[in-house]
This record gives structure tokens, C-alpha cells and sequence, in this order.
């Protein structure tokens, strides 16, 4: 093997400043300042797909993707966005979500088995519509219920939206009834009645509906908003909906206002909201658990608990109480799993 062809002497020729080293790339600076983008424009967040977002700027429509300087922060529908970039609308043009304005009125999903932790699905919401119908799908009293618990500990006013009236018009004296002690706004709607008592009720606000599938909320959307295109489908034999939307999306009301259309959801994400939030949906046991020694858990495990003492099985509030701990019970459940 031939030796290369050099002189010791020549080594003595070079020193350090003739050499050149480039840096890699650990080794470059780095600065923890970030642009200020005080010339951002806010956006509205109408709707979220697979990384781009399409928000209302100055009554454009825009699509936006994720600034890296957010990172894992989330974007969800109803935020308000600050944004950079192309905002011209035109098709093919992409601008930058580089700030997102401090959120009111979160909303959150359940953890499920793809993902561990509570995600949350809306923000900046006034108002949650809980859709529930009172017949196929039967009305489910433990989900409202869950709703209501979500929307208190979130500060959105909850408005209970009974669909498919006309099939079963006695059952809505039975639902006030069971939340006669609650300050809780209960509308009906029919297919072919006008809508315009619900109308009233979401004129100028921020309204997400949420409820089991089929029990009406897209239908509800396309009548309140004409072209909104939402898909739709018949319940099945079982007496249960089919998931029809797939997305969460904003629409403008036309006579004002906003109304979110959400996919069919099992169960609210609560796993963060207390015991003594939870009484916040239950007044007429609230009351009631001010008897109960300090640290109560309201659980009847305790023994002492002035629930039990004072709530009977012929009580009206019996059922009241019941649905108040299976919501307990799956925090504790979901206390477990993490």
C-alpha cells in the first residue's frame, strides 16, 4: 500500500490559523428571542383538519397552519388567532397561526384509548347547548347531567335543547320537573315547528352544541343555518345514532352569533373538575351536603353522609343523588387509571 507523500518539515509550515473548521450545527448560537409580530392580525378559528385551520380575518376566510414557535400548544375551534403570512384568502396561499389569545369557556373531551389525557375540543364559548332527544335515541339523564357539570365548572350558561317533540310531547313535563331546582333554560323543537324560540337564545353568543349521535344536532344546524351542508342520518334499530359529523365546525349564525357543530361524543372530560363543582349542577343537594362533616366524600361508603341521611329511596331527589355519584364515581375511575 503506497504511504502518503508528505515532509515532516512541512508541518511545521501550518499552525492553527490556517486551518478551517466548519461549525456544526450544536455549536451555532442560539437566541431565545421570538418576533413580536406586532403586526399579527386576529383571527377567528372556524375549523380544524389535519394541521391547517381555516379562520374568519376581517371577514376573510383564510387557511393557516401552526407557527413552530407554539410547538405542542393546541388549537381548537373558537379560538382567537394571531396571525401572519399570506391572509389574502386566494386559493393555494398559506398563513401562519403565530399566537393564541388567552381562552374562556373551555370545553374538554374524555380521555379515550388513544389518548390518555383530556383534550380540549372548543374554546371562548358562551353557551352550551346540550341537544338531547326525549325519544330514539331515549334521553339519557346522566349525560345531561355531565354537560351541565362541565359547563358550570367552565362558566358557559347551559341550555337544554329537547329534540324530536313531537313524538313524545309528555315526557317534557317529566324533564322540568327533574330540573326544577336548577336555573336551566329547556327549550323543544319539532322537524316542521319553527325554530324561534332557540333562535332567541343563541342570537349574539358563542354556542357549541354537544350531544349523543342521532339525536339531532346537524339537523338542528342546517335549519338554523341554510347551506351549512351538514350530514345527517337516520337512527338505527338498535336506538342508536351513527356518527354523521366527523369534525368540529363553526358556523355564523344569520341573525348573529355563532353555533358549533361537534361530532357525537360519548362523555365530557371531567377528570379535573372537584366534588364540590360537580354540586354546582345538583343545588338541591348542594344545600343539603353543607350538613355533612368536613372531608366528606359524599359517597355512601362514608356512613355520615347528610345525603343519605336526608334523601330517602321515595324522595323526588332520589334520583337526583343517584346520578351526583355516578358522576363521583367516574372521577374516581378516572383517578385510577392515571
Amino acid at each position: 500500500m503506497p504511504q502518503p507523500d508528505w515532509d515532516a518539515e512541512d508541518d511545521e509550515k501550518w499552525d492553527e490559523d490556517d486551518v478551517r473548521v466548519r461549525p456544526t450545527r450544536r455549536s451555532r448560537p442560539r437566541t431565545k428571542i421570538r418576533p413580536k409580530h406586532e403586526h399579527a392580525q386576529e383571527g377567528f378559528v372556524t375549523a380544524v383538519d389535519r394541521g391547517r385551520y381555516t379562520c374568519l380575518v376581517d371577514g376573510v376566510i383564510v387557511t393557516a397552519m401552526k407557527a413552530r414557535e407554539l410547538g405542542k400548544q393546541s388549537i381548537v375551534v373558537g379560538d382567537r388567532a394571531a396571525l401572519v403570512g399570506d391572509r389574502s384568502g386566494d386559493p393555494g396561499t398559506l398563513a401562519r397561526i403565530v399566537r393564541i389569545e388567552p381562552r374562556h369557556g373551555e370545553l374538554r373531551r374524555s380521555a379515550d384509548d388513544e389518548n390518555a389525557t383530556e383534550r380540549v375540543v372548543v374554546a371562548n364559548v358562551d353557551q352550551l347547548v346540550v341537544v338531547a332527544s326525549l325519544i330514539d335515541p331515549p334521553l339519557r339523564y346522566g349525560f345531561v347531567d355531565r354537560c351541565l357539570v362541565a359547563a358550570y365548572d367552565a362558566g358557559v350558561a347551559p341550555v337544554l335543547c329537547l329534540t324530536k317533540h313531537d313524538l313524545a310531547p309528555e315526557l317534557v313535563a317529566e324533564v322540568r320537573s327533574y330540573y326544577s331546582q336548577l336555573d336551566l333554560t329547556i327549550t323543544a323543537t319539532e322537524p316542521d315547528a319553527p325554530l324561534d324560540d332557540l333562535v332567541a337564545l343563541l342570537r349574539d353568543k358563542e354556542n357549541v352544541f354537544f350531544g349523543h349521535s342521532g339525536v339531532g344536532k346537524s339537523t338542528l344546524v342546517n335549519r338554523l343555518v341554510p347551506g351549512a351542508g351538514r350530514a345527517v342520518s337516520e337512527v338505527r334499530s338498535i336506538g342508536k345514532g351513527s356518527h354523521t359529523s366527523t369534525s368540529t365546525v363553526s358556523f355564523a349564525l344569520p341573525g348573529g352569533g355563532w353555533v358549533i357543530d361537534t361530532p357525537g361524543v360519548r362523555s365530557f372530560g371531567l377528570a379535573h373538575v372537584t366534588a364540590d363543582s360537580i354540586l354546582k349542577a345538583f343545588p338541591e343537594l348542594e344545600e343539603v351536603a353543607q350538613d355533612c362533616p368536613r372531608g366528606c366524600t359524599h359517597t355512601p361508603e362514608i356512613g355520615d353522609c347528610a345525603l343519605d341521611a336526608a334523601i330517602g329511596p321515595d324522595d323526588p331527589r332520589a334520583g337526583r343523588l343517584a346520578s351526583f355519584r355516578r358522576v363521583l364515581a367516574s372521577l374516581h375511575e378516572a383517578d385510577t387509571k392515571n
